[in-house]
């Protein structure tokens, strides 16, 4: 070994595996890159404590301290450029180049552009810990904010703003708010519950113009209506980061496409986290791209035993999540593969949705209610779906059966 370990993006699944490097006792080098001026940090708080703590602070992975005696290097502020698979050396953004023995590439995703035309510097993105500074200067009482988009990012930033007093309005183009992943029933609850608490929210509107003059935002919706906002945050999904990836000639596929493994078709080179695209093996190998927080530590996990030689292939069942107004949404699994739906109500209104194929295989479940209602439930149906177990409809959907006696079974 002579390069040692080079991880490209200081996220959440970067950081996590330089810290596994080092757990599983590798002591060759370990030099982590990140284009922004942070520690690692973990990003779901940028929707919610960042927006409605008094002092918002980076959620750190990992301070400069323990970094520092695990004597892992991290070059802030600059980007990887190339890569120059043949001498096994990353060019960067500074001039200077690093040569890896094994190289991992966890670059994440950025927003989607939204693609129109008048555009200006009140039309703004969250993905980082200074977009969320920059957006928390507006959520304030008699500030009108717009959230174009409503997926789990921007309906969270809605709770917030509200939260601060701040007028806001959702704008979502399709039929209703969390089309993808979320069945109708509990987007309906999530729907409601932001309504209630003063969000107005807009769904099956397009956007036909946009006009910002740098003091507002005026929004021209396909039915003539016009929205007007301090501020109009654009959420309407993510893009995985795969440039880098692409230019040294590695296959994409929705993202940068990876093995069961997270090794890229060039053997040295493992992808993981948002930038990533793998086969599934619960879902018979159905490839994906998640884009989910506890994914990116995993992976993150994952690939650093697989740098050192595990051959470990990923076997994690996806897992998502989100807080709203003292809702917790969780969800396990897929819900685009069952089919049929089962119900299972439980105390103070929360209830979760079982979702099995045709042959009766449960593959996904969908929980909502008040703090940690569903969490134990969830948990459980998460190991049901990872034995790939076929548990009688009827048992899901009773009160008086317990999931862990069907795990048992």
């Amino acid at each position: 070994m002579t390069g040692g370990m080079v991880i490209i993006g200081a996220g959440e699944c970067g950081g996590r595996a330089t810290l596994t490097l080092r757990d599983l006792g590798f002591e060759g080098q370990v030099t982590l890159v990140g284009d922004e001026p942070h520690l690692p940090y973990e990003r779901p708080p940028l929707s919610k404590e960042a927006m409605t703590s008094a002092a918002p602070v980076i959620k750190a992975i990992a301070s400069d301290e323990l970094l520092a005696e695990r004597s892992i290097r991290h070059i802030r502020s600059v980007r990887a450029v190339a890569i120059d698979r043949a001498a096994h050396i990353v060019h960067l953004s500074d001039g200077s180049s690093l040569a890896y023995d094994k190289l991992l590439l966890a670059t994440g995703s950025v927003p989607r552009k939204l693609p129109m035309p008048g555009l200006g510097g009140r039309c703004v993105y969250l993905r980082t810990f200074n977009d969320a500074l920059a957006i928390r200067a507006h959520l304030s009482a008699g500030n009108r904010v717009a959230i174009i988009g409503g997926g789990f990012i921007g309906l969270e930033l809605a709770a917030s703003a509200r939260k601060l007093g701040a007028t806001v309005t959702v704008l979502e183009a399709q039929p209703r708010i969390l089309m993808r992943g979320v069945p109708s029933e509990i987007a309906e609850i999530i729907h409601k519950s932001h309504e209630a608490e003063g969000v107005k929210v807009l769904t099956g509107q397009g956007i036909t113009a946009i006009a910002d003059d740098g003091a507002e935002v005026r929004i021209t919706l396909a039915d003539g209506r016009e929205i007007v906002a301090d501020l109009a945050v654009i959420g309407i999904g993510a893009a995985p980061v795969t440039a880098l990836a692409a230019e040294a000639g590695l296959a994409i596929d929705n993202g940068i496409a990876v093995d069961g493994t997270l090794r890229t078709d060039d053997p040295d080179i493992f992808a993981a986290g948002d930038c990533c695209s793998f086969p599934l093996a619960v879902y018979g190998g159905r490839r994906v791209r998640l884009e989910a927080w506890r994914n990116a530590q995993e992976q993150g996990a994952l690939a650093a035993k697989n740098m050192l030689g595990a051959n470990e292939a990923h076997a994690a069942v996806p897992w998502f999540w989100s807080d709203q107004y003292g809702l917790t949404l969780q969800i396990a699994g897929l819900s685009d593969e069952g089919r049929s739906i089962v119900r299972r109500d439980l105390d103070d209104g929360a209830f979760i949705l079982f979702h099995l194929t045709e042959d009766g295989r449960l593959v996904a479940a969908s929980g909502i209610g008040p703090g940690n209602a569903v969490a134990r439930d969830i948990r459980l149906a998460e190991m049901l779906i990872a034995k790939r177990a076929s548990p009688a409809p009827e048992a899901l959907g009773s009160q008086t059966v317990k999931l862990k006696s069907l795990l048992a079974a």
